[in-house]
């Protein structure tokens, strides 16, 4: 694909935008062709050594073909029901974009356009590929980390951290950049620190986003885009929830994106593969 034709690529506005330009194939392939062979519901718990908390994650995941979508969920999310994976399994991919549930869109969504464009070309856009390996998944979370706070600018002084994840809290640390811990669970860091439970409660005084993919989960996504181009401070996103979702947005207010595509570093013991995004100017906005 040449840069031409990469400037004729359309960039949404908002996720229901882009929802519906898959619903009507104004992308590519007719959704309303690609069924749903194998959909599941991924459940675990982590805790580095040395680190004083652990956490548990759910995710939810739909298979089309070579692709597979996933999408987070939140504590209690019904999505995680064992008939939410009849509703998917068979289905078309049409009929999943329209789902009741906001995570099984999301990650119908995800599916459609990694089968469409995947990585590392997704939204059309080249990514860097970035190898993680390590003898354990701290040594794993810790490259991760890495990988994604490096995209931040060079002058970022105090960034909004949307999605509490320690080793990208200890990699701001090393590099002398403040933070604000956002997360809608609450609590405190394992350094002590309250987090913020909503963007809202947060401190205004930040010049950059660094958000997690979750926020396509729980719809607020939007929200924190409309933030990043009103203020016009970088948003960077990490995303293992919509990985093949959020390179869209380059070109519309996200700067640039970290996308890991299932299954997720802390799943295999082996090397991963994570994929880097960057805004590359703009595109068509039709």
């Amino acid at each position: 694909m040449t840069t031409a034709d990469l400037a004729l690529i359309p960039r949404p506005r908002s996720v229901d935008e882009l929802t519906v330009w898959a619903r009507e194939a104004r992308l590519g392939a007719d959704p309303a062709r690609l069924a749903v062979a194998t959909a599941f519901h991924t459940r675990y718990g982590t805790r580095h050594a040395g680190r004083r908390g652990g956490y548990q994650n759910e995710v939810l995941s739909i298979r089309v073909g070579a692709a597979v979508g996933s999408c987070g969920l939140e504590p209690d999310d019904g999505s995680a029901r064992a008939d939410v994976l009849d509703d998917c399994v068979g289905a078309t991919l049409a009929h999943l974009l329209t789902h009741r549930l906001r995570a099984v869109r999301i990650a119908a969504l995800d599916a459609y356009l990694m089968h469409l464009r995947p990585h590392p070309a997704a939204g059309g856009v080249a990514a860097e590929p970035v190898r993680v390996s390590g003898s354990s998944s701290l040594e794993k979370s810790r490259q991760r980390a890495e990988a994604v706070v490096d995209l931040l600018p060079s002058g970022a002084r105090r960034v909004l951290v949307v999605g509490v994840v320690g080793s990208l809290l200890a990699a701001l640390r090393a590099r002398g950049v403040g933070y604000l811990p956002c997360d809608l669970v609450g609590g405190r860091t394992e350094w002590d620190e309250p987090v913020y439970r909503s963007v809202a409660d947060a401190p205004p005084d930040y010049d950059a986003l660094l958000v997690t993919g979750m926020t396509l989960g729980n719809g607020t996504f939007d929200a924190l885009l409309a933030e990043a181009n009103a203020r016009s401070i970088p948003l960077v996103l990490f995303a293992q929830t919509g990985s093949a979702v959020l390179p869209w947005f380059l070109s519309r207010g996200v700067t640039a994106v970290s996308a890991e595509p299932y299954p997720f570093f802390s799943l295999d013991g082996g090397p991963s593969t994570l994929f880097r995004y960057r805004d590359e100017g703009p595109s068509c906005t039709s």
